[in-house]
């Protein structure tokens, strides 16, 4: 329950750090891995104040700048929330300790900090105590500017300081012996050491096809071996009808093309989806000259009634007459379930409702065993996807219901298997080997694999993150943290002396309400009273949005005011422009902090509006 989830969390981050310094563990940089973890920024903070005699808000930034936050999922029941009354009940004494009021605290959660009606949010806890955030794919990038954009008001998705690392799965925990066996032999010894290196793996198409068709005829017995073994063993144990049971095993062939879909069954993942023409569905699944298998496996949330029932439908399913042996659901999903199947089957199927797919691991996985993925152009398939290496559903949606959508998909799954994937997979030469399919494998293992990688996430993680917080921990801690306390000290004064900037004078060389010409320079002008404030601290800024046919406004350019002149106690900033594209655009010009202390936009995000 929601309690014990609060609980989980502070073990998981004030005794986590606890832990590490019981251990005697120094790291330079802390991983936040999703909002669950969030509260390692709170003792840490706790420390440095206790031992360091820091500042609550020296503190922050020191915490802050060694920080790192990943956020792995868009859908809102993934980001944990909690009432104020529990958050006083359990972390009541936070305040105290870091000399802060209760409304600072609690803020620290929050999106509108005086809301008391807003719940606790983890996720946004994590973000306010982290220098660098990050999605878990590109296109989820994407989708978390979209959802973060309201905790830093005034700044535009598309500006936010928020990157991405696409995930990796681990080539040895996934990948069949035999598999290995094989690219060792052909990639070399130094393979192992450089995973994500193409040339490597490009040298699978040197292999002989009837090799490949042997480990991959070898891999897909070997999981339909294991299936009848398991089916079986629950059949007995349930005391199922021994005709029925008989029935399913022998309709098991491991020479049938078989397709795979194992994951948590949440709805949005559309496990139904496949089930939508069961008319259609039995003639492809019984072809007698070209058959099909579906093997289903995967667990609900206890809590999640809707996944609950979704795993039922398909159980039911199962159990028809013209889909026994057909449709198999394997219960009780485990790990050894799961390298069974990615190793086993010859497709991966993935159906989830774009775009709630943050990245997705599984469809890694079974291109590590030469397992074509099926998949909608959703998570880490957007950029895995790769011509005549697997296939797609598109990514841009046709309907706004839901309903309307699941069908087109739906039809859009069984036109490429009757026509293009089951065709393909069963045309074999005189050897018996499908050599248009065998290219398709070979495809997928060159120029998929080495780009899911744990060694290229690693890399990512370096070479986007880690080496940029270590540095920037580096420099904060160096003359007994002078940084954090010239930060403090820069940002206090910005803070006091914000709301006193005043707006002079604003001059523009045309009529901005009647039509520009593009390629031609249009100028203005922004006089301010910085009342204790000088130039350097301030910036001034064009802002440009695009306006669509319905009405949404996307962000296009920011383009930065220079300061020419102060007298009088007012410094005049001006901008020369030339439209280069046409259109109807939006503008606003914004005043912001400006310091090279700090390490981007959002670190500091007080905004202005002229």
């Amino acid at each position: 329950d929601e309690e014990n989830r609060l609980k989980q969390e502070m073990i998981l981050g004030l005794a986590g750090i606890r832990l590490i310094s019981r251990l005697e563990i120094s790291p330079d940089i802390f991983h936040c891995n999703e909002g669950h973890a969030a509260f390692i920024g709170l003792e840490r903070i706790v420390r440095l104040m206790e031992i360091k005699k820091f500042t609550f808000a020296e503190s922050l930034e020191v915490v802050r700048s060694s920080t790192l936050f990943t956020t792995h999922t868009p859908v809102p029941a993934g980001h944990d929330t909690f009432t104020e009354s529990m958050m006083r009940t359990y972390l009541g004494h936070f305040p105290e300790r870091f000399n802060i009021t209760w409304e600072d605290f609690i803020g620290l959660g929050r999106i509108e900090q005086g809301n008391s009606s807003e719940r606790f949010s983890m996720s946004h806890l994590a973000a306010r105590l982290s220098q660098e955030i990050n999605a878990v794919s590109n296109l989820h990038g994407e989708v978390t500017r979209k959802m973060f954009e309201k905790v830093w008001k005034g700044y535009y998705a598309d500006e936010l300081h928020i990157g991405f690392v696409t995930n990796g799965v681990h080539y040895q925990t996934w990948t069949a012996e035999v598999w290995q066996k094989l690219y060792l032999e052909v990639f070399g010894p130094k393979f192992l050491e450089n995973q994500a290196d193409t040339t490597y793996w490009s040298k699978i198409h040197s292999v002989p096809d009837e090799r490949i068709w042997e480990i991959r005829n070898t891999l897909r017995k070997s999981l339909v071996d294991y299936i009848r073994h398991r089916l079986e063993k629950v059949s007995i144990q349930r005391h199922e009808p021994p005709k029925q049971i008989k029935e399913i095993l022998q309709k098991l062939n491991d020479k049938t093309l078989t397709i795979g879909f194992a994951r948590r069954f949440a709805t949005y993942k559309r496990a139904h989806l496949v089930f939508r023409d069961l008319d259609r569905l039995a003639k492809i699944v019984n072809n007698p000259n070209r058959p099909v298998h579906f093997i289903f496996a995967g667990k609900a949330h206890p809590r999640d009634k809707a996944g609950q029932d979704l795993i039922k439908f398909i159980v039911e399913i199962s159990r028809r007459p013209e889909f026994r042996g057909k449709i198999v659901f394997l219960e009780n999903y485990d790990m050894t379930v799961a390298r069974k199947m990615v190793q086993g089957v010859d497709i991966w199927l993935n159906t989830p409702t774009r775009p709630l797919e943050a990245s997705g691991t599984s469809g890694m996985k079974a291109t590590m065993n030469g397992v074509m993925n099926f998949s909608v152009l959703d998570g880490w398939w957007c950029e895995g996807y790769r011509s005549n290496a697997g296939w797609e559903l598109p990514q841009e949606r046709v309907y706004d219901d839901q309903n309307f959508q699941d069908e087109l998909d739906a039809a859009t799954i069984y036109d490429l298997l009757e026509n293009e994937i089951v065709p393909l997979y069963y045309n074999v030469n005189d050897q018996g080997v499908p050599v248009d399919w065998i290219q398709y494998i070979k495809n997928t293992i060159a120029q998929i694999a080495p780009m899911f990688t744990t060694r290229r996430m690693i890399d990512d993680y370096y070479d986007r993150f880690y080496r940029i917080l270590g540095n920037r921990a580096s420099d904060m801690r160096a003359n007994n943290y002078h940084m954090a306390r010239e930060i403090t000290r820069w940002k206090k004064k910005i803070a006091g002396l914000w709301d006193k900037i005043e707006v002079a004078e604003v001059l523009y060389s045309k009529d901005l309400s009647k039509p520009l010409r593009m390629g031609e320079e249009y100028t203005a002008e922004v006089v301010l009273k910085l009342n204790g404030l000088t130039p350097d601290d301030i910036g001034v800024e064009l802002v440009m949005l695009s306006v669509s046919p319905n009405g949404d406004q996307e962000f296009v350019l920011k383009q930065e005011f220079s300061s020419v002149e102060k007298q009088n106690g007012h410094t005049r900033y001006r901008l020369g422009t030339i439209p280069t594209q046409p259109g109807v655009f939006n503008y606003g010009i914004r005043i912001f902090p400006k310091s090279v202390l700090i390490p981007h936009r959002q670190d500091f995000a007080y905004l202005k509006w002229i």
